[in-house]
């Protein structure tokens, strides 16, 4: 890039003379923007746009400032004498058909989107080098420094899309898990029940995308499960919810440290759990309560096959029962 600028140098306009020249003066090159891109090729696109629908869905919070943090792997301090200065927000734009998801962190913003109807494409585009600790001037040392930046911010956004996306476990775990059992150990491993409150709020907190990198504590836990349960979780409870998760194999604590993270096995199991409740069981009821306003149920398809299902089975009922 040195050597292009000073080849052309001598056909541009300068405010330097020829004696300011001499005299020192010269241009230092310097990066107004840097930009990092990831494209990912799908062989089969439609599964490949199925995919990047899934994580519009799933990742529309990636803007809140725990979020950028993780991915930029920047802290972002919110109060104090310096926070961190900028709006942390996540838009998605669908201009016709082709939707898009921007991050924005500081100056710089990450951008991701489904390209040419076959590709994620993921870029990661740096406006100010002071950000992430790195100057502005054009040097080699500053060259690499930004590239691993934008390298390693595109590889753990996709490394937890694609870690979300994981195959459902088999029944097997499932009924492991659900169920009480012993470890090889010979430990007692209490069960993890779906559908209880407490078990489905710890499988939402210690999926959080914040827990990525540097995984949980019991402390973290703790504020996590008074935003989802209840305020008087304290610490004694999740000190038990820690033992029967490592008992049951869904997370593993950290060498030499008291945090924790999730495994693959486990990520699997508790993102299934936490989509199942949320989207599927709290729905569906939703619309098979017979209580269901009549504008509403008109709107919902499960709801109107619901009502019919009972219809023609009353009516089966009450032509069976019949006297002959």
């Amino acid at each position: 890039m040195t050597s292009f600028f000073w080849r052309w140098f001598r056909r541009l306009p300068s405010p330097f003379t020829a004696d300011d020249l001499r005299a020192g003066y010269v241009y230092e090159l310097a990066f107004r923007q840097f930009e990092v891109s990831d494209t990912r090729v799908f062989d089969r696109p439609a599964a490949g746009r199925a995919f990047f629908e899934g994580v519009i869905r799933d990742h529309l919070d990636l803007g809140r400032p725990d979020q950028v943090s993780l991915v930029f792997d920047r802290k972002v301090r919110l109060t104090g004498p310096h926070p961190t200065p900028g709006r942390f927000r996540t838009k998605v734009i669908t201009p016709g058909v082709d939707p898009q998801i921007v991050c924005y962190f500081k100056s710089s913003r990450m951008k991701q989107y489904f390209k040419e109807h076959r590709a994620l494409r993921t870029e990661t585009v740096i406006c100010d080098t002071r950000d992430f600790g790195v100057g502005r001037r054009l040097t080699y040392d500053n060259w690499n420094a930004l590239h691993a930046v934008g390298d390693h911010a595109n590889q753990r956004l996709c490394d937890a899309e694609a870690a979300d996306a994981l195959p459902a476990p088999d029944v097997a775990t499932l009924n492991r898990v659900t169920r009480p059992s012993i470890t090889a150990e010979g430990q007692h491993a209490p069960a993890l029940r779906f559908g209880d409150p407490r078990v489905m709020a710890l499988l939402a907190a210690v999926t959080g995308f914040c827990h990525l990198i540097s995984g949980f504590d019991n402390r973290t836990l703790v504020q996590r499960m008074r935003c989802l349960l209840d305020e008087h979780y304290s610490s004694r409870h999740a000190t038990y919810d820690l033992r029967r998760l490592r008992r049951k194999q869904i997370i593993h604590r950290i060498a030499g440290s008291h945090r924790y993270q999730l495994t693959p096995p486990g990520r699997a199991l508790a993102v299934l759990f936490t989509k199942t409740y949320g989207r599927v069981l709290g729905p569906g009821l939703a619309a098979l309560d017979p209580q269901l306003p009549r504008d509403l149920a008109k709107r919902s398809p499960v709801a109107l096959a619901w009502k019919d299902l009972t219809k023609q089975l009353d009516q089966f009922i009450d032509q069976g029962l019949a006297p002959a």
